[in-house]
């Protein structure tokens, strides 16, 4: 299929040659890939029922003359996955995940290289350098060497042994940079210069963008499959896309690939981008918020999150920031620590295990929705860009693990067992009782209460069987629906407070009755706090909680 290369700031048009790396009229080195839009939006849609579920299927649109199958490692077609836990925690209910870690690296930066790898094999380039906090250089050494390119991995001293380790397996040669990512990317650039070699250049590579894009092409698909086909296109588009960025190569290539569908009649629209940062290296974020055309860099970053941490994005911004206000989105940044948390409540709440980035990008995805930017009709795709490998032990926090020490020959087989296993939870964890008669309301409210602590949940289904079960059980904190049948919620509190010893245990009442006047009296006193169902992404329960527990 032919394409051709466009000057971003010129127009001027030029073939595509990997080692051609800016236009050869005004030197700029921001370019795209163009294609017969035309000819491919009326031919590809009858091509794709017959094709694989992979990034190849779109091969019309990528940059790439004859597609090499024996360089593929099955990149691409990563599952939508609805995170139904979350979207009723939050209150959102369609929520999706691009599960990018089901790449064969684990990361979506397998798009890129994949494309990238197969240009330079058609090309006959043979040695490349690239500069990485750890994903990328881990997925350009799988794919280099299965193609048989030599690979000189520049990455900072932040990146993990483990990953740096993993790119040396492949055969990749590792040069450790004592400096930020961002000086680590000049020394690698200047080694390239040097020795005339192919350097990977971020977002102003074409075939990482065009990589990028096929995630947009594939949600568009599986969107449509999930959702149903629309009345006037041909797929569907989500509301809002979120993606945590560094140098925002994601969302350049992502937003590409939903402008050419719209170009070529697929879809109606374009969807609002959300890019979000780390507080700590949020240029951005900072320079967006300030209305500023062109990004502040930052110096210094502070964050934990080192796949994270450029602090000079460039012109990406620039194109960016034009994306993200044509879209109607939003930059936004997060604390390392609410990305941690998020990586928590994603893992037991949906069973996705995701690395700091991913975190970053729920972290933000709870914080829009928050304050409203996010609408809780809204369809939104969060991009999990990849798998948490390993599981850094700050993360976790304290008492993530219990030692146990076997029995000796000297204690008997059951005394010493029964010792051994107090080691495991040497301290009774607080007895929380939900009342409540929707089953998912209780899965929801055990889930959170789950991701946040130890503690023993105990349920019922209606009023009176709650009552019993207070009553039998004495717990340390009741959360408790009004509206029930038997026996509703003003009743189970009147016949609580009626009794000594269930006068003072603690009640929270989750409802999504509003209440009038004078119910609101009638709790007055009674009650510890009053929670509307969907508001419990709020920090305020799960404090609440906490307190009452003590």
């Amino acid at each position: 299929m032919s394409f051709i290369i466009k000057c971003l700031d010129c127009g001027h048009y030029a073939p595509y040659y990997p080692t051609s790396t800016s236009c050869p009229k005004c030197n700029s080195q921001w370019r795209e890939a163009e294609y017969d839009y035309e000819l491919i939006g009326k031919t590809l849609p009858a091509l794709l029922a017959k094709r694989s579920s992979s990034l190849w299927r779109y091969h019309e649109l990528l940059p790439i003359r004859n597609p090499n199958p024996s360089l593929s490692l099955g990149e691409g077609g990563t599952p939508l996955i609805r995170a139904v836990n979350l979207g009723m925690m939050l209150g959102c209910p369609n929520i999706y995940i691009k599960d990018e870690r089901q790449g064969p690296t684990s990361s979506f930066k397998d798009r890129q290289a994949s494309v990238t790898i197969a240009a330079l094999k058609e090309a006959g380039i043979t040695e490349m350098v690239a500069a990485s906090t750890g994903n990328v250089a881990i997925s350009y050494s799988a794919y280099a060497s299965r193609a048989g390119v030599k690979l000189w991995a520049f990455v900072t001293s932040l990146v993990p042994a483990v990953k740096m380790r993993e790119i040396a397996l492949y055969g990749s040669q590792v040069i450790k940079i004592t400096g930020s990512y961002d000086q680590c990317k000049q020394v690698a650039s200047e080694f390239a210069r040097q020795r005339h070699l192919y350097q990977d250049m971020g977002a102003r590579t074409i075939t990482s963008i065009e990589a990028m894009k096929t995630i947009a092409y594939e949600i568009a698909e599986q969107l449509t499959s999930v959702q149903g086909p629309p009345k006037d296109t041909l797929w569907r588009t989500p509301d809002w896309y979120v993606q945590a960025i560094s140098g925002g190569m994601g969302p350049l290539g992502v937003y590409k690939g939903f402008r050419e569908m719209k170009q070529m009649g697929w879809v109606d629209r374009i969807p609002a981008f959300a890019p979000i940062q780390a507080e700590g290296c949020a240029p951005m974020v900072e320079s967006w918020k300030k209305g500023l055309e062109k990004a502040v860099p930052v110096t210094s970053p502070k964050t934990r999150i080192e796949t994270l941490a450029t602090g000079d994005p460039g012109r990406a911004y620039e194109f960016l920031r034009g994306y993200v206000d044509s879209s109607g989105g939003a930059f936004e940044s997060v604390s390392d620590e609410d990305a941690f948390r998020a990586m928590h409540v994603l893992a037991k709440m949906e069973g996705i295990s995701a690395e700091p980035a991913a975190g970053v990008a729920f972290a933000g995805l709870f914080k829009l929705i928050r304050a409203g930017v996010i609408k809780s009709s809204d369809t939104v795709v969060v991009n999990c860009t990849g798998h948490t490998m390993p599981a850094d032990p700050s993360i976790l926090g304290e008492n993530w693990m219990h030692d146990v020490k076997f029995p000796t020959k000297e204690e008997t087989p059951q005394e010493g067992l029964l010792s051994a296993l107090s080691q495991v939870a040497p301290e009774r964890f607080p007895k929380i009782a939900i009342v409540e008669d929707t089953a998912e309301a209780r899965r929801l409210i055990r889930r959170i209460l789950q991701s946040q602590g130890n503690f023993t949940i105990l349920e019922a289904s209606n009023g009176r069987e709650g009552l019993d079960l207070i009553q039998r059980e004495l717990p340390d904190l009741v959360i408790l629906d009004l509206m029930m049948p038997e026996m509703d919620g003003f009743a189970v509190i009147e016949a609580l407070r009626a009794k000594p010893e269930t006068a003072t245990i603690p009640v929270i009442v989750a409802t999504a009755k509003e209440l009038t006047t004078d119910e609101k009296n009638r709790l007055s006193g009674q009650i510890q706090s009053l929670m509307q169902k969907g508001d419990f992404l709020n920090d305020e329960f799960l404090e609440e909680v906490k307190a009452l527990i003590k």
